[in-house]
């Protein structure tokens, strides 16, 4: 479980550094509309969002309530991975430890 939670904070920090970056560095709609003229670019964002989708399927998953997947699954199609990263730091460290808790959340209860 140790290495879940460094993976997942270490994702975090990485996000958090680029989001910031590219928000203060970049132009979103400008460079958004020049990734999306390159079809290398419209694949990267299929593969992204394809990506964020199949997590978010673990999010809804893991958890029983609309209201506590919804801002979760809203997150993800925002910010990407960086809300993969806090939400897996999250579900190690309330899993306290319990690989079937981490990946069943909720559903592991019964």
């Amino acid at each position: 479980m140790t290495i879940a939670k460094i993976l997942s904070a270490l994702g975090l920090l990485a996000m958090t550094a680029v989001l910031v970056y590219g928000f203060t560095a970049g132009d979103f709609a400008a460079d958004g509309a020049e990734l999306l003229a390159n079809p290398w670019g419209v694949v990267s964002m299929v593969d992204l969002y394809t990506g964020f989708i199949l997590f978010s399927g673990w999010i809804v998953f893991r958890e029983r309530s609309f209201w506590r997947l919804l801002p979760w699954v809203v997150l993800m199609m925002v910010l990407g991975f960086f809300t993969a990263s806090l939400y897996a730091l999250l579900a190690a460290y309330n899993s306290k430890g319990d690989w079937r808790k981490f990946w069943m959340g909720q559903r592991a209860d019964g």
